[in-house]
């Protein structure tokens, strides 16, 4: 049995409990689990505060209501707090920039958050194109084998260790 002070959990009960809370997700909301659209909707809800007109664009207001929305936004709080504590209870928390990123890249903290900004805004897009993220097609999606997320997972794995295999420093 894990411990929540485990340096590791096992990812086949992480994952059995992903898989599980896709069941009230389902049952209560009629949605599957994802976390792109909560951009959508907390961006959608901060535009709204200094234009109301923002409801005109019909997706924009297809993201500001319900429980839906509200409730893939409070997944991504949930994935966030659960990771820092998870960090935080096995001793495991980091701070301050790895020395193998610096001496591999040459960036100091400034520039690896800019990355990170980048890499995440650019994947972030591919996801609203994609119509889901890695959470809706790999979890969602292939739990109900929908072939297009057979696909986008495949294509993100790909993308994946390309990205790896080009970045990773030459030793």
């Amino acid at each position: 049995m894990a411990r929540l002070t485990d340096k590791a959990w096992s990812p086949y009960l992480a994952g059995a409990a992903i898989g599980l809370l896709q069941i009230p997700a389902f049952l209560l909301l009629g949605t599957a689990l994802g976390t792109s659209s909560s951009y959508v909707t907390v961006a959608a809800a901060a535009a709204e505060v200094f234009d109301p007109g923002i409801r005109a664009i019909r997706y924009a207001a297809a993201h500001l209501d319900g429980a839906k929305n509200w409730w893939q936004v409070a997944l991504v709080v949930g994935i966030a707090l659960g990771a820092l504590l998870s960090a935080s209870l096995s001793g495991t928390r980091r701070r301050g920039i790895a020395p193998v990123w610096r001496r591999a890249t040459g960036l100091g903290p400034g520039g690896r958050f800019g990355m990170a900004f980048v890499g995440g805004f650019v994947m972030l897009l591919g996801a609203r194109i994609a119509d889901g993220c890695t959470t809706g097609h790999g979890l969602s999606g292939m739990a109900q084998l929908a072939i297009g997320s057979f696909i986008a997972v495949a294509a993100m794995f790909a993308g994946g260790i390309a990205t790896a295999m080009l970045l990773r420093p030459v030793r």
